[in-house]
């Protein structure tokens, strides 16, 4: 395959103030430049995150603010269609953090090869990729989770949700609750991946759907959601109760200041803990994680679900969506077959 001398890419063309739109996005072409000791790599899936909300702010944060005007990054899978690299071949499959653009010019070190026989290459960015790993890590180390534990997951659903609940089941769960925004979802926790029950928050107040479906409480929340999601996990939780903090998309888009917990003063009387979780700082756990979960996966033990949006220039209808919550599983984009 011939190398091509320009790129497609997305481009954030402004920042958003509150939900973005599509006008928040460009897609634009770019000479593709090629320097030696690097990979050309032919994108053919890339994610897209909730944590990619948080860049496009102009704020200090644990990851550098996208650019105005400039590529926007993130995970992708792709096929190496040039190297002068020792150690990578045409036709390797690569995982790499130059989403966004349908070619990328990647230096070796930034590259790590999957085996695309192993698994499809799709769940390098899901199941068996940070997603995946987030899942691990926050459960068992973040969320000191233990055999016996109530185990409440809210969007458990999403890429993230739908591993955690999995996994709490097969080590050993009294009891795992999930919470979705719609009934097919709520319907898939329960029916394909084995929750014990499941809500959709949109039917009431949350604290009363979630006392029904944990009516002696929670010992660990893994939150995806915060707002009243994690208001209503701390009125749950046991005595000694655990909270993994992955995400608040909930208040992600919002205007202005959001509102604490109302029963923050739980957290004394129950002597809780709640703990910030960022999948880069357990990058150590990555071979026990792929040793662990990768024979799950290929043994149907463990089953996740993707939402695949056709086309690079759908990238940021893919983001948007994600964010309104109309994926189950991994939200991808498929930029090339």
């Amino acid at each position: 395959m011939s190398v091509p001398t320009t790129v497609r890419e997305i481009r954030l063309a402004a920042r958003p103030n509150g939900w973005p739109t599509e006008e928040t996005f460009e897609l634009a072409e770019a000479p593709l430049v090629v320097e030696p000791n690097r990979l050309v790599v032919r994108n053919l899936f890339m994610s897209v995150d909730p944590y990619m909300r948080g860049r496009m702010n102009d704020v200090k944060s644990y990851s550098p603010p996208f650019q105005v005007g400039k590529v926007m990054e993130g995970g992708a899978v792709g096929e190496v269609i040039q190297s002068d690299v020792e150690g990578f071949a045409v036709g390797d499959i690569v995982l790499h953090f130059q989403g966004w653009r349908d070619y990328a010019v990647l230096h070796p070190k930034t590259a790590v090869k999957v085996d695309p026989q192993a698994a499809p290459i799709s769940t390098y960015l899901g199941v068996l990729g940070m997603p995946g790993l987030t899942a691990y890590a926050g459960l068992l180390r973040s969320g000191e989770f233990k055999e016996g534990d109530t185990v409440f997951v809210s969007g458990a659903a999403g890429a993230v949700g739908q591993i955690v609940g999995q996994l709490a089941k097969l080590k050993g769960a009294k009891r795992v609750i999930g919470s979705a925004g719609s009934a097919d979802k709520v319907k898939y926790l329960t029916e394909e991946l084995g929750f014990d029950a499941a809500f959709n928050y949109k039917d009431g107040s949350v604290t009363e759907l979630l006392a029904q479906a944990a009516p002696d409480g929670i010992e660990l929340y893994f939150d995806n959601v915060g707002g009243d999601h994690l208001e209503a996990a701390i009125n749950s939780l046991n005595v000694h109760g655990r909270v993994a903090v992955c995400g608040m998309i909930s208040v992600y888009n919002s205007t202005e200041a959001t509102p604490a917990p109302r029963n923050l003063a739980q957290v004394i009387a129950k002597r809780l803990t709640i703990r910030g979780l960022l999948v880069g700082d357990h990058y150590d756990l990555q071979p026990q994680f792929v040793g662990e979960v990768a024979p799950l996966v290929s043994g149907g033990k463990l089953k996740y679900t993707e939402t695949v949006v056709e086309g690079l220039e759908n990238a940021p209808q893919a983001f948007l969506g994600m964010l309104r919550g109309e994926n189950t599983g991994k939200m991808l984009v498929k930029i090339a077959d």
